[in-house]
């Protein structure tokens, strides 16, 4: 019987190839994943904030019918996590109507970061 070397060489360059290129989608994975997470936290506080805001306009216009609406137009302003809502009810034939309901969220300029490139 003859004996028939196995090269192992090949085979192994082959696998240390195949485990690095796995490893490294691995933790580009996991690392995008964390990535998503954190997205999804602040989205989800997001949508909290504007739905407590539309809690507290609704309040206010419920609160607002169930009095008798005078000839004036009422107009109110709600605060949350930088978040407002500009409420306004125009007095139309003994109850109020919404003439205005705008969220917005108060934006402040990024500050600059020292190591980038400004563009000059």
């Amino acid at each position: 019987m003859k004996h028939v070397p196995i090269r192992l060489g090949p085979l192994a360059l082959l696998l240390t190839v195949i485990s690095i290129c796995l490893g490294t989608l691995a933790v580009l994975s996991f690392s995008n994943a964390g990535a998503d997470m954190r997205l999804s936290r602040r989205y989800s506080e997001a949508v909290r904030t504007r739905y407590l805001l539309e809690e507290d306009g609704q309040r206010f216009l419920k609160e607002m019918n169930s009095s008798p609406a005078g000839e004036e137009n009422v107009s109110e302003t709600f605060e949350r996590d930088g978040y407002t809502l500009m409420v306004e009810l125009t007095s139309d034939s003994g109850h109020y109507e919404v003439s205005k309901w705008q969220i917005n969220k108060n934006w402040e300029e990024d500050s600059v970061v020292d190591n980038l490139w400004q563009g000059n």
